[in-house]
């Protein structure tokens, strides 16, 4: 039996036509296997591994920031640089007065949240962090609050409410001319998110959550980046660029009939571009293929990979996008990601499409696919590694 995608989960075109950026979705029991995401066991491996500083890790209780000297001690190396040594005594003593821990872009540290991550990312056409967030007493660690962004909450272990109050400012923006108004008294939605449950919220909507249900909890926030036409704006002006009218200097000594003048050619330039109804698709398409995905190299293959069946490869970009440029689909196919573009023969498609679906593959289950010799794929492989696209994993065992 295939294992349903987080899309599916969701609802697919119905959760995007009818939820996102509109109305918060609870799922419940959306994810069965959510708890194999990241464990406790995990966590403490990733604490005891990795030198994390604030804000990457920090504690939070009551909406501030708890000072790292409270559950950290700070170490000189002999290169003379600081960090910080996690004490277990005092971090256990933070979090059982109520202090919520955090670790943010868990899905660089992770890969099974990196999986999840990537798979939003091709979805959703936009770019996912993923927080891990722990709690086990009622104490609030950031009381009522509201997001810039969309996010996606996967609930892993325990228990955890929330209260959801609803926007007081649609559309909020990180960088915005004003801040919403506060919250509501009452919340419009009150729901205990058990394991395997699934939480959408749109950016704006207030919220504040607490874990009162007499056991810890550890959830997954996936903070998705919309896409605002300030955002559009932004990007059109880069490539309005292109234009010697757009490029010219403004008239700023000039007489008010001249200044008129300027400004009635730069409208045209700009009624022009919003006159292609794929104005936005095009600038999807060149934001996916901006977005650098998550770098990993492909040691100990510092040349041309092996001509090996065996050999595992996987992309880290996951907006990456496959086209065909000419209307026939014959000839040449065009691959995007990771601000590079290549130009492939139209017999590699199959191969592409199957990185493109995620996870790791081998270079001989891509021969297959695309009925190419292990060399032939093995050469574009090479490409791609280059272009920073993508990763070898090494032999399959």
């Amino acid at each position: 039996m295939t294992e349903l995608s987080i899309a599916e989960r969701l609802g697919g075109d119905r959760f995007l036509a009818q939820a996102l950026g509109r109305a918060y979705r609870h799922v419940p029991g959306a994810f069965p296997g959510a708890g194999t995401l990241m464990t406790f066991a995990d966590l403490n491996d990733l604490l005891a591994t990795h030198r994390l500083e604030p804000p990457r890790l920090r504690l939070s209780a009551d909406g501030e920031m708890l000072p790292q000297q409270r559950y950290a001690t700070a170490e000189v190396t002999r290169r003379r640089t600081v960090w910080h040594r996690l004490q277990p005594a005092d971090l256990h003593t933070r979090l059982a007065e109520g202090a919520s821990l955090v670790v943010d872009a868990v899905d660089e540290l992770h890969p099974p949240v990196r999986d999840l991550a990537q798979e939003l990312e091709r979805w959703l056409r936009t770019h996912v962090q993923v927080n891990l967030y722990a709690s086990w007493t009622e104490r609030e660690g950031f009381g009522v609050h509201w997001d810039d962004h969309d996010v996606l909450v996967v609930q892993l272990q325990g228990a955890k409410r929330w209260r959801i109050y609803g926007p007081t400012r649609r559309a909020p923006l990180g960088l915005d001319t004003d801040q919403p108004e506060p919250p509501p008294e009452h919340p419009v939605a009150e729901l205990v998110m058990r394991c395997g449950d699934v939480l959408y919220l749109p950016r704006g909507w207030w919220h504040a959550v607490v874990a009162d249900q007499g056991t810890h909890s550890l959830h997954l926030t996936a903070g998705m980046r919309t896409h605002t036409g300030a955002d559009l704006l932004t990007w059109l002006s880069g490539v309005l660029r292109g234009s010697e009218r757009v490029r010219a200097d403004l008239p700023v000594h000039g007489t008010a009939g001249q200044q008129a003048a300027h400004l009635e050619q730069l409208r045209e330039e700009v009624l022009e571009a919003f006159g292609d109804p794929g104005l936005i698709a095009r600038y999807l398409d060149a934001r996916d293929g901006e977005d650098p995905g998550r770098l990993r190299p492909s040691l100990p293959y510092l040349g041309p990979p092996p001509p090996d069946p065996g050999l595992g490869v996987r992309l880290t970009a996951g907006r990456a996008r496959l086209t065909h440029p000419s209307p026939d689909g014959g000839g040449t196919v065009v691959f995007r990601g990771a601000g590079s573009e290549w130009e492939f023969a139209a017999g590699t498609a199959p191969m592409l499409r199957l990185l493109l679906d995620g996870g790791e593959r081998t270079f001989g289950e891509l021969a297959d696919a695309a009925q190419l010799s292990v060399g032939q794929v093995a050469a574009v492989v090479a490409e791609l590694v280059d272009g920073q696209v993508a990763t070898l994993t090494g032999p399959r065992p």
